[in-house]
């Protein structure tokens, strides 16, 4: 949705960010290298991943909270050994999850509330897992909530720099958090993850129906389902059987 608003490609480009010049490819920098050239072009530039011009004001652009927990919990579990203790007790805790998923690190709001309450999760780790996580439990309770703690910079400092050492890799979100802290704005609780934690929910439903099997078909039968549970909505094919009236 952001790199359509913002009329750049999708998928795993060179320049993903939307602030600056953050080279995807560019691993050995990753963890370094924190100024990256910003981004100043307006015009349609194939070479920086621009094709249109953008729909919106980027100054107007945020990650919701739920997105960044999402994509901080993912690089952290595909940098797991998926031998050791820590992935095995994920498998145990989410046995309706296929194995596919759990390696890809693909998890929602409820799922990572309940691994950060399960005291029995930690213990599962070594220590290197166990700063790693520790780091991104702090990060999800002081930053990406609705308490924001004064020493949140150094709180997701600590939290980069846990990851970087768990070898995890630099994603979009890592990087915006890694690179534009003060793109943030003051009470992140003031932005809702209900209609996020919706979406995952019903596309988790919508993926059980059609066995994991991503199609447009699927996501047609999804939108569907968005504009029939709209009370005023008119459709073009309305049946004429008569109704029970209670």
């Amino acid at each position: 949705m952001v790199n359509f608003l913002l009329g750049q490609q999708s998928g795993f480009t060179k320049y993903p960010c939307f602030l600056c010049m953050w080279d995807s490819r560019d691993t050995a920098h990753h963890y370094t290298k924190k100024d990256w050239p910003v981004r100043e072009e307006l015009v349609p530039c194939r070479a920086s991943n621009v094709i249109n011009s953008p729909l919106v004001d980027r100054d107007r652009i945020l990650f919701p909270p739920l997105h960044i927990k999402l994509g901080l919990i993912k690089q952290f579990t595909k940098a797991l050994d998926k031998e050791g203790g820590c992935f095995n007790y994920m498998c145990q805790t989410f046995p309706g999850v296929t194995i596919v998923k759990l390696k890809a690190g693909i998890f929602d709001g409820p799922q990572i509330r309940r691994l950060i309450r399960d005291p029995e999760f930690e213990k599962s780790m070594n220590k290197v897992e166990q700063e790693a996580w520790n780091a991104f439990v702090l990060v999800v309770k002081n930053f990406l909530g609705n308490n924001k703690a004064r020493n949140y910079a150094e709180l997701v400092n600590n939290m980069v720099t846990a990851f970087k050492k768990l070898g995890c890799n630099m994603s979009i979100k890592l990087h915006y958090l890694f690179s534009h802290m003060d793109r943030f704005p003051e009470n992140l609780g003031s932005m809702s993850d209900e209609q996020g934690e919706r979406f995952h929910q019903e596309i988790k439903e919508m993926e059980t129906r059609y066995q994991g099997r991503w199609n447009a078909v699927m996501m047609a039968d999804y939108c569907w389902t968005l504009k029939r549970d709209i009370p005023d909505a008119e459709h073009s094919r309305v049946s004429n059987k008569r109704k029970f009236q209670p």
